[in-house]
């Protein structure tokens, strides 16, 4: 008798247990993040799993950004969409743009009662992805900015004090020639993604406007406003300075050819996005690897940065049950040790302040010199209508001509001015396109 009563306990617990994992509610969420990156993600959920019984948030990969903003798309129109989706910062004015697909994050976290207070998170991040009058449209999930790396030793083999970087566009011609004229390097400086570090952040961090309404942001009305004075003053000396090896090319999109240059000792300054910062360090061949941010000209004074990166995106069409788990999930996401422990891992940026403090309250800055410089850089000045990102349909496609605009002018065929008064002529058109299937 007690035997059975034993198999009769074990039974009835087995339903228990079955029965409550059936109750909890399955939130979906297709991301981009493959490699350590996706593993490291995969760590978060488990400890969000483990950390309640309510619900299950199950992460699926989906390739690429263009890939999985592609999937989510197809998959809404068939009624089969996730609940949660990884966009990248340059798929914002699609997402916005497609409408009754999302669900602001803002809302749904009001409609859901869930603590949230948009003053916690950092403004130049959470920025980027707010309507005009403030309201925060997709939760940030990894966010960079670009900076620079540079060779300690090759400095210090040129004469230069390698605890000082170039502050502005004038010191680093200045430092490169010195550079190169005493052997220690061959070439001064290269840079990954030239639309992203050399155009878009290049105009913000000098305060100057991408386009027209608030760089995108006031509407799908917007123009481009890329070839004023400073913008083609900075690529006529990216060529002059491309012609006399003071600047090597890395390529086109994310400059594929950039970082082997700044490992191997070829070039001796980097400029890339901060998230690089693991794989710099493990690669840079046998040389000490310092950190600044990103250059000015002497005339104007920095103002912030702007990221890259992606965030999270609610879709439609789920139950309030779904929602209720999503809103959770965020909450447990945006906490300090979580994003903390995220951004020392990654070196994405911590999208909240407690999420910064505590690094310093750990000591991991002082132990990990550099590792806040895009912190810095990010929140060095209050965003303004030029600086706080930019918002432009098809825009993925516009940074391709971008990449090719660029590439006529270091072949001779344009000058700067020419090659972005192009550029302007022919995003503005797909700007147009764009305003025209979305009114």
């Amino acid at each position: 008798m007690k035997t059975l009563n034993r198999v009769g306990l074990a039974a009835l617990s087995l339903m228990l247990s079955t029965s409550v994992a059936f109750a909890a509610t399955e939130v979906t969420w297709w991301h981009a993040m493959g490699g350590e990156l996706g593993t490291k993600l995969e760590e978060i959920v488990a400890g969000y799993n483990a950390s309640q019984s309510d619900y299950v948030v199950t992460p699926v990969y989906k390739g690429s950004y263009a890939e999985t903003m592609t999937a989510a798309i197809a998959a809404f129109r068939a009624g089969e969409q996730p609940d949660i989706v990884q966009v990248f910062e340059v798929g914002t004015g699609t997402m916005m743009a497609a409408k009754g697909a999302i669900y602001p994050v803002y809302q749904l976290m009001a409609d859901m009662g869930a603590e949230f207070d948009p003053s916690a998170y950092l403004p130049t991040v959470v920025g980027y992805y707010t309507d005009t009058e403030g309201n925060m449209l997709s939760m940030p999930f990894n966010s960079s900015t670009p900076i620079m790396y540079y060779n300690k030793d090759v400095f210090e083999a040129a004469g230069l004090d390698p605890e000082m970087p170039p502050k502005t566009w004038e010191e680093l011609e200045a430092f490169s020639r010195q550079i190169m004229e005493s052997g220690a390097a061959n070439c001064g400086f290269t840079t990954g993604w030239i639309s992203w570090a050399q155009l878009e952040n290049f105009s913000a961090w000098h305060n100057q406007p991408i386009g027209t309404l608030e760089n995108g942001f006031g509407g799908l009305g917007s123009e481009f406003t890329v070839n004023g004075p400073l913008q083609a003053k900075h690529w006529a000396n990216l060529k002059t300075w491309q012609d006399e090896g003071v600047f090597q090319y890395g390529g086109p999109g994310g400059g594929a050819d950039a970082p082997a240059k700044f490992y191997t000792g070829e070039c001796a300054i980097y400029m890339n996005s901060s998230a690089s910062r693991a794989g710099v360090l493990a690669n840079a061949e046998g040389f000490e690897v310092g950190f600044g941010m990103l250059p000015h000209y002497e005339e104007v004074e920095p103002q912030n940065s702007i990221i890259g990166g992606a965030t999270l995106w609610v879709l439609q069409g789920a139950d309030e049950a779904e929602y209720k788990g999503v809103a959770d999930f965020f909450t447990y996401l945006s906490s300090a040790e979580v994003q903390a422990d995220w951004h020392q891992f990654s070196g994405y940026l911590p999208i909240t302040q407690a999420a910064y403090e505590l690094g310093q309250s750990q000591g991991y800055y002082e132990a990990n010199p550099g590792s806040d410089v895009a912190i810095k850089q990010m929140t060095l000045n209050a965003p303004t209508e030029n600086s706080k990102g930019l918002r432009f349909g098809n825009y993925v496609q516009i940074r391709d001509v971008i990449d090719q605009e660029f590439q006529a002018l270091l072949s001779g065929d344009k000058s700067a001015q020419q090659a972005l008064d192009d550029l302007v002529a022919r995003g503005n058109q797909m700007l147009r396109d764009f305003e025209a299937a979305n009114q």
